[in-house]
């Protein structure tokens, strides 16, 4: 049987084993945790050991100074230790009968109101992280990195072979001038979100045979910002607003179908102050009639007639770079790849190196002759088969 009981509360110390991410949740597995060992500490560690363990990982895991995978649910285990070991009750109860005692009273792990209040309380009158200039939970909270943009370039065969500087227009969102990006209507103040707690995310719980799992999610009253405010008149709250803009974007030589470029920068603005999103331009290469593309190389089919193949030649061949000469020598056959040197497609971000054109010759063999053309065939194998014979005098 599966039972489920859903309810939304702040996020707080979640500590996974298994974690399973999707778009906008995540799937976490509870298990028991060692607290001394989170802390580093041994299980006869005093109140100001405890302490100080915590102050010095606190300082090292902190979302705003480490940024690597994994740092906030790090900060937010070490905060859930200490909140268990630095209370002489949960503590005592935890070292009898472990997580599950502490289940069992009634008292829980994982649920302290906030792991970023329990830092701050601590760090209140040092300088924040030591004179390091750290912001606080909340402008953390709301700022959030833009999204990426995309937008799809069409360009003929030559200027994807030898670059060009398009001007493309894109339609992003960028900050609101009104509410200057805050999503809050100019003269009001915003505050804490009740339903997340000023989090931003909120936790779904459902109990299963293996355990309790846990969905964390953004609040959908506040859409992760922490904060509720009378939104912007001009925004509706988003604090963005969708606007078009004329961008100049140098394509470089030597680009293909299915070439991306980044814009940094130019995706669509952040939210509360946070970073923009990049443009990505994704090229598609119309198709020349003639001349077909082989990574650097091109490739052309030229026909000449079997007497010129015979005797050799020389023929008008196109090239990206315009027509040229190009010389068919005697006795060419049916077949054969003659080679046009750096007539090819520059080498991407190396323009000064570029492929060959590589043209293979046709030879057209005519289905009907004229009788004097015939005769004269006739009379040239009658003169190859008298070949052999004139040799063995």
């Amino acid at each position: 049987m599966f039972s489920q009981d859903s309810f939304h509360a702040p996020l707080s110390g979640l500590r996974s084993q298994k974690a399973r991410h999707t778009r906008g949740a995540r799937l976490i597995v509870r298990a028991e945790s060692d607290f001394y060992a989170v802390l580093g500490v041994s299980k006869n560690a005093s109140k100001s050991e405890i302490k100080s363990a915590y102050r010095k990982l606190a300082r090292s895991y902190h979302p705003d100074v480490n940024k690597e995978p994994g740092a906030e649910q790090k900060f937010k285990d070490i905060s859930n230790a200490y909140e268990v070991l630095s209370d002489d009750e949960k503590r005592s109860i935890y070292d009898r009968y472990g997580e599950a005692g502490l289940k069992g009273a009634g008292i829980g792990t994982g649920d302290f109101s906030n792991p970023f209040d329990l830092f701050e309380s601590l760090f209140d009158g040092l300088g924040g992280m030591g004179g390091m200039g750290m912001g606080g939970r909340g402008s953390r909270s709301r700022a959030t990195e833009g999204e990426d943009q995309m937008y799809n370039l069409v360009l003929d065969f030559k200027e994807a072979v030898f670059g060009i500087e398009k001007e493309i227009e894109v339609t992003r969102l960028e900050a609101c001038s009104t509410c200057d990006g805050s999503g809050a209507k100019p003269g009001t103040r915003a505050s804490k979100c009740s339903t997340c707690g000023g989090q931003g995310q909120v936790v779904q719980s459902a109990r299963t045979p293996l355990g309790v799992f846990q969905q964390v999610m953004t609040c959908s009253s506040c859409g992760g910002a922490g904060e509720t405010s009378t939104p912007c008149n001009t925004c509706g709250g988003d604090g963005r607003v969708r606007k078009s803009k004329r961008i100049s974007l140098k394509v470089p030589a030597g680009v293909d179908s299915g070439s991306r470029l980044r814009v940094r920068g130019e995706g669509n603005a952040g939210r509360r102050g946070g970073p923009p999103g990049d443009l990505f331009v994704l090229l598609d290469v119309r198709p020349d009639p003639v001349l077909k593309r082989d990574d650097t190389n091109i490739l052309y089919s030229c026909k000449v007639s079997y007497i010129d193949a015979i005797l050799g030649t020389t023929t008008k061949v196109p090239t990206v770079d315009g027509v040229v000469d190009l010389k068919i020598p005697a006795g060419t056959q049916p077949g054969t790849t003659l080679v046009l040197a750096k007539k090819g497609v520059p080498i991407l971000n190396r323009s000064n190196m570029r492929g060959d054109q590589l043209v293979k010759v046709q030879v057209e063999i005519p289905k009907r002759l004229s009788g004097d053309e015939r005769k004269l065939i006739e009379e040239l194998a009658d003169l190859g088969k008298a070949k052999p014979l004139n040799s063995r005098r």
